[in-house]
């Protein structure tokens, strides 16, 4: 069975970084496709970043585009999001997914068959 465990969230300033970790566990870390999802209070899960199996190639929403950065390694079973220019609207609990069946990007946040228990990023203005 697979597990994620999220990492690195925390309560910065405006301005500040983070740098989120999700190690991954119980099958072929390189077999899948992975994502970062937020929720902020009152809102839908939505999807952030999101990069293939080989990290080939990754996808950003417009909010967060040329901010974070995604990233996997492979030899260490885990993927990582570089925060930089955190804003009061990033606040949210932070999600990794893994999807099994995509050879490329997954947009869609209902074929992610995995998902971690969330890590708390707070950004105070």
């Amino acid at each position: 069975q697979v597990q994620l465990v999220e990492s690195g969230g925390g309560l910065v300033q405006a301005g500040d970084s983070l740098r989120l970790s999700c190690t991954f566990s119980g099958r072929t870390f390189s077999s899948y496709a992975m994502g970062w999802f937020r929720q902020a209070p009152g809102k839908e899960r939505e999807l952030v970043a999101a990069i293939t199996w080989n990290g080939g190639r990754t996808y950003y929403a417009d909010s967060v585009k040329g901010r974070f950065t995604m990233s996997r390694d492979n030899a260490k079973n885990t993927m990582y999001l570089q925060m930089n220019s955190l804003k009061v609207e990033d606040t949210a609990v932070y999600y990794c997914a893994a999807d099994r069946g995509s050879a490329t990007i997954q947009y869609r946040r209902e074929l992610y068959d995995y998902w971690g228990q969330g890590t708390q990023v707070t950004v105070s203005s």
